[in-house]
């Protein structure tokens, strides 16, 4: 049956390939090196492609700020990205990554990920900081939503002085750290800055409503292995009952239970008082292709940031 299915996904993207590649960024040849690759989390394989794609440093008419303590733990460390001509207060894009809960950082050895994604904030007009956190099986729930909250504390109290608005931060985040997101602004009792102090929030392929699906290993060194705890240590509800202007994005190769959770936050969005949330399926892309593109000619994830960052809807 899993053949049957890859096998008419292959179908079917060959018979949209000749029109993907008049309309999209993404050279065809990458397309189905990504497709190859399939509907699974592979980092190595993918930053392989992307990697010569990204600008390595020193960065041009960009001032970095490097492993700021934003809080006691050794983990509590963020990067600042800011333009070196200064400007009037520019909005503030946070970003936090992903790693299954037990892995990840905001920047490896060599790498250009997830600098990539800051010297697109700071190219289109944002100041950028880009955040580590605390991991399991050390530190379990609800450490992530408390970084976030201590990350965005630190940013509301400190980003003026280096160019930001404090009263213009947008909150985004990628697999697990997109989970941190959403349980960040979906649970009040972790803010530590009034109403969450967002501007917006972006969540890129998150799970909102853990026990829907099996757990994976990382998920159940977070969140615990008692499932009668899932629906309090779970999002969907408290998004919906947000007013904080919401992004979600998942991509077309995604494995399908991040498929799954987007469409049925993108539909339940729209029940809420403040209308649905932005929401974007990005074709062609996977799990990790979505975010290590940034800062390439593929602009169509971070075109929709855009207009979510001008639009607040």
């Amino acid at each position: 049956m899993m053949r049957l299915k890859w096998a008419v996904t292959v179908a079917a993207m060959t018979i949209a390939g000749s029109a993907w590649a008049q309309q999209s960024p993404m050279p065809e040849e990458l397309a189905w090196k990504l497709t190859e690759i399939g509907r699974v989390i592979d980092p190595p394989k993918t930053a392989a492609l992307y990697a010569p794609m990204q600008q390595k440093e020193p960065y041009a008419g960009v001032k970095t700020e490097r492993d700021v303590k934003y809080g006691t733990a050794d983990r509590h460390l963020l990067d600042v990205f800011t333009p070196e001509a200064t400007s009037g207060p520019r909005p503030v894009l946070i970003f936090i990554h992903g790693g299954a809960f037990v892995a990840g950082n905001k920047r490896g050895p060599g790498s250009p990920f997830y600098d990539n994604i800051m010297l697109w904030a700071v190219r289109s007009g944002f100041v950028g900081v880009n955040a580590t956190y605390r991991l399991a099986p050390q530190s379990t729930w609800p450490a992530g939503s408390e970084d976030a909250a201590a990350v965005v504390a630190w940013v509301a109290g400190q980003i003026g002085a280096r160019g930001g608005d404090p009263a213009r931060i947008y909150l985004m985040g990628h697999s697990a750290g997109a989970v941190h997101v959403a349980n960040y602004v979906a649970h009040p009792e972790f803010h530590k800055v009034k109403d969450g102090g967002l501007a917006g929030a972006v969540m890129v392929s998150a799970l909102y409503e853990l026990g829907k699906a099996p757990l994976g290993d990382g998920e159940v060194a977070y969140f615990g292995t008692d499932p009668s705890r899932y629906a309090e240590r779970s999002s969907l509800a408290g998004l919906l009952a947000t007013k904080t202007p919401l992004m979600i994005a998942s991509a077309e190769l995604d494995p399908p239970r991040f498929v799954e959770q987007f469409e049925s936050l993108k539909q339940a969005s729209c029940k809420r008082p403040s209308g649905c949330a932005h929401a974007t399926m990005l074709p062609q892309h996977s799990h990790m292709s979505e975010v290590y593109a940034i800062n390439t000619a593929d602009t169509r994830l971070t075109d929709e940031i855009l207009k979510f960052v001008k639009t607040g809807k």
